[in-house]
């Protein structure tokens, strides 16, 4: 194949990957803000962020960081 060959199949794999990606984040991800479990968290690509919140009373904070479900709360 010519190199322009390759550049074709190039740009039709980019669009089919960006479409499939934008299909699965409008049928996977709940609105934000909300709660998810840890298991919901990790298998949406995310991880757990655990803080102390600093009022002395020994609370936790638990936060999902990244994946679908970035910026919920874990309970």
């Amino acid at each position: 194949m010519r190199k322009s060959s390759w550049t074709a199949i190039a740009a039709l794999a980019v669009s089919v990957l960006c479409a499939a990606g934008a299909q699965a984040a409008e049928r996977g991800a709940p609105a934000r803000p909300g709660e998810v479990t840890a298991t919901e968290c990790v298998r949406g690509g995310g991880v757990i962020v655990i803080s102390a919140d600093g009022d002395g009373t020994g609370s936790f904070t638990r936060l999902c960081s990244g994946g679908a479900h970035d910026g919920q709360t874990v309970t």
